[in-house]
């Protein structure tokens, strides 16, 4: 035990009698493991976020659409060849899948611009054209008014339920509710406000939306060729059986041969955060690679500054074995040296790492936060990168003949 904390004595004496060599040797190791906190950190609060987002998007739904999400590398063009998903499957999941409770249709259009007689927002506005059942599939919740009815609807009448973002802008200290906004030079009626939800993923608003009846959004920007369809299971235990059945029945209307993959996506809130974890599991390979770099780098410093470190004091280590030191205790002072160094600059890097997280969760908007595990694997593998590139100067120094190294100047 006194051989160790000797060891961590003259190791300590080592960084303070050269500190600014030592830094400059530590530098890789720093930004490898600060790069890993800070990829850490960002990733883990994105996947909260991803999963509190998700879950408003309506509880028990999963979603069936023509195309997939769009992580990735995407061929378009195969997917564009599939069949168009239409109000007609719509009515047939409603009426032919007893698990299923409420099915509704929507199809969206991004970087619109709504206006009043005298404002007008910016050309950002998601433009979504929803049946009356998308209030009860799509999670979210009106503050103040109505949504539109099933009458309206089918109708295609020129209603409008408004995000925040789009309130905030066009009625400033003004009661939204039965004023007018004209979307593309047309007139609709505000019947409803959506309650605030903030931005997905930290990135889009899910204020900045105007919803509108899909006939009317169909007489705005032409007949949709395919829609999005969300469905709402009878309860949570039927959700997967709700989803079988949609899938025959798809399946069965698409003419999909039994060995076939399916020609459309079915989507669920889980699918969702499986694509995202698998997007986050790539990012966290690409960070450790990165780390790994920076870490070689940095143990080459610590080979180098060690063998300088060992030429210097080739002296001291020929006094010390005359006196009876024993090549293992010279061979773990050296180590203990290496391992030190690199254990400090994995610790800085820590301590730098949670620095810029915090600093990230100012300037995004979103929790970051560093995993446990990933400060003690930074820690691990600077003082396995100190310990290997170490190993040499050691056993350099534990090998020196005493008499020879005390006749050196």
């Amino acid at each position: 035990m006194l051989a160790v904390v000797d060891n961590l004595r003259l190791a300590m004496g080592t960084f303070l009698g050269n500190p600014l060599r030592s830094l400059l040797t530590l530098l890789g190791i720093v930004i490898g493991v600060t790069t890993v906190i800070v990829m850490m950190a960002l990733i883990e609060g994105l996947r909260l976020k991803v999963n509190n987002d998700l879950s408003q998007l309506g509880a028990n739904t999963f979603q069936v659409s023509k195309w997939p999400m769009g992580f990735g590398r995407v061929n378009w063009q195969q997917y564009a060849k599939r069949k168009d998903l239409t109000l007609d499957d719509m009515r047939a999941i409603q009426e032919s899948c007893p698990s299923v409770g409420v099915v509704s249709s929507a199809d969206s259009r991004g970087a619109q611009k709504i206006s009043t007689a005298t404002l007008e927002t910016r050309p950002s506005v998601r433009v979504t054209g929803a049946s009356a059942e998308y209030i009860d599939t799509s999670g979210i919740t009106i503050a103040s008014g109505r949504f539109f009815g099933q009458v309206e609807a089918v109708d295609g009448r020129q209603v409008a339920v408004l995000g925040l973002d789009i309130v905030d802008t066009l009625f400033p200290n003004m009661e939204p509710l039965g004023q007018e906004v004209r979307i593309k030079g047309r007139p609709f009626t505000v019947v409803g406000v959506l309650q605030r939800r903030g931005s997905f993923l930290g990135m889009a608003s899910m204020d900045n939306v105007v919803i509108v009846p899909l006939r009317a959004y169909e007489v705005l920007y032409g007949t949709v060729n395919s829609v999005s369809l969300s469905v709402q299971a009878q309860s949570p235990e039927l959700l997967s059986k709700a989803q079988d059945e949609v899938t025959n029945l798809m399946r069965r209307r698409r003419d999909v041969a039994p060995l076939e993959p399916n020609d459309f996506e079915v989507r669920t809130n889980e699918s969702m955060t499986e694509t995202f974890n698998q997007l986050s599991q790539v990012i966290t390979i690409a960070s450790f690679g990165v780390c790994l770099l920076s870490l070689v780098v940095g143990g080459i410093g610590i080979l180098n500054i060690m063998l300088v470190s060992v030429t210097e004091r080739t002296k001291e280590i020929g006094i010390r074995k005359a006196l009876g030191a024993r090549k293992a205790r010279i061979l773990g002072q050296f180590a203990t040296e290496a391992v030190m160094m690199s254990l400090l600059g994995g610790a800085m890097g820590v301590a730098l790492g949670f620095g810029l997280a915090f600093l990230a969760r100012w300037m995004l908007g979103f929790n970051t936060i560093v995993p446990l595990w990933s400060v003690w694997l930074s820690l691990a593998m600077s003082s396995g990168v100190g310990l290997i590139f170490g190993i040499y100067p050691a056993a350099r120094a534990a090998r020196l003949d005493p008499v020879e190294a005390m006749r050196s100047e």
